[in-house]
This record gives C-alpha cells, sequence and structure tokens, in this order.
C-alpha cells in the first residue's frame, strides 16, 4: 500500500492503518529499535509505542515521507528506553560506542545556545552526508544511525572490517573539519 493512502488511514481514524503500517515498515522499524537496544521484546516494545506514537500524531501530522516519520519515532522511543532502563551500561554498548566515535566530531553541551543551534547542525550534517559517495554515506547512517555493528556492515557491503573502520573515520575526520568550517564547536 502506498504512503499517502496509509496516512489516509490514519488521518480516518481506521484502525487497518496500524496493520498497513507493521506490514509495510515493520521490519526497518525493529530494524532501528534492534540497533539501539540489542534486545529483541525491547525492540517490539519500542515498535509497538512507535505504532501508538502514529496513532496519535496523525492527525494533526502528515508527513511526507512515512519512512523517516516513523524511523525518528522509533530511535526516539529506543534511546528513551535505553535511557529509563539504565541499560547503556549493560546492554547499550553499541550505542554508547558508535556515539562515543562521534564524540571528537560534535561537542556534547546541553546548553539553551547548544538547543538552538540543532537545527543548524542537523542541516551542516546533512550537507555534510549529501557530499559523500553513496557508500561512504550508508556505511556512516549505518553506523552512526542504525546503530549496526562494524562486523555487519563490512558484510553487507561485502568488504573487510578495517575497510569500514577506515571509512568511517575518513568519514568523521570530514565532518569535523566541515563543522568547524560551518562554525561550530568541535
Amino acid at each position: 500500500m502506498e504512503d499517502e493512502r496509509i496516512v489516509a488511514l490514519y488521518w480516518q481514524r481506521e484502525e487497518s492503518a496500524i496493520h498497513e503500517t507493521r506490514k509495510k515498515y515493520g521490519r526497518y522499524l525493529l530494524r532501528i529499535a534492534r540497533g539501539v537496544l540489542a534486545d529483541e521484546r525491547d525492540g517490539e516494545e519500542s515498535v509497538n509505542d512507535t505504532y501508538l506514537k502514529a496513532w496519535t500524531s496523525m492527525p494533526p501530522q502528515r508527513p511526507d515521507a512515512l519512512a523517516p516519520y516513523l524511523g525518528r519515532i522509533t530511535r526516539r522511543r529506543a534511546i528513551d528506553l535505553l535511557r529509563a532502563g539504565g541499560r547503556e551500561k549493560r546492554r547499550g554498548a553499541r550505542y554508547a560506542q558508535s556515539l562515543d566515535e562521534l564524540g571528537d566530531c560534535v561537542s556534547g553541551g546541553e546548553t539553551a545556545e547548544d538547543a538552538l543551534d540543532a537545527k543548524l547542525l542537523a542541516a551542516a550534517v546533512g550537507d555534510y552526508l549529501r557530499a559523500l559517495n553513496a557508500r561512504d554515506r550508508t556505511l556512516f547512517i549505518g553506523r552512526y544511525f542504525y546503530m549496526e555493528p562494524v562486523r555487519a556492515l563490512a558484510a553487507c557491503h561485502g568488504v573487510s572490517e578495517s575497510a569500514v573502520k577506515s571509512s568511517l573515520y575518513r568519514a568523521r575526520l570530514g565532518l569535523r573539519a566541515h563543522l568547524e568550517k560551518e562554525g561550530f564547536p568541535v
């Protein structure tokens, strides 16, 4: 079913919207949740929470692209579950490790100014990612958005783990340089 039709079902308050969402995007959303949580049950809980959030947010929201909209909800919910359960120390190693890798590129401050700069930072990161070649962009997003292990990325792309690590390292250096050029503290 087309995304526009699924969104229309949400707007019409048809329960089949959730069924169609699960059918089309369930595996995608579970992949995102498992990347953050590394736990099947918590991942399923996060995905189910996504369906509820989608139900309560449409209307008034009418997303143009349903997959990223749902993916963002799932990722945020999974991170919330990780934080709430204190799992960062126990099972969130992939999540924590991938964020540590990016720590050299983005400052971790939480001031009001940082909050105001969040949109500008997101735009600068997006601009940088669009400038990367397709393979490097896919590796970067796979690692730092989907929290995929280096081993899985290497297998998916048919390259060695060291090639993936090198590509990610170069991408992080490039991101750092790009952010410095754009005036962001790193």
